[in-house]
């Protein structure tokens, strides 16, 4: 079942850098050069289908922008909190920066 908008919202609280788009939780992160970024994309795609839930992402050179959302429930459930989790440790590891 989704989260409500404001349960959404509060737990965003503790996500620097993740926003709310829709029905969807979004960051764009900035790695230092495309090889960190497409090693992040892989790096996220193993962990993506470890845990069968995948983002949608978005390459832009050194920047990608990575999207979480459960389709299947119509919007932003705990799956996708785990998924924020799993993308942030994994641009950490690369040299993300903001």
């Amino acid at each position: 079942m989704p989260m409500t908008h404001d349960d959404a919202v509060a737990r965003l609280r503790t996500c620097p850098g993740w926003q709310l788009q829709g029905d969807a939780l979004v960051r764009q992160f900035t790695f230092p050069s495309f090889a960190d970024a497409v090693a992040f994309i892989v790096r996220l795609g193993f962990d993506a289908e470890a845990s069968d839930h995948h983002p949608d992402l978005l390459v832009r050179y050194r920047k990608v922008t990575v999207t979480w959302s459960t389709h299947s429930e119509g919007g932003v459930t705990e799956r996708d909190f785990a998924g924020v989790a799993q993308a942030d440790s994994a641009a950490a590891a690369f040299g993300a920066g903001q």
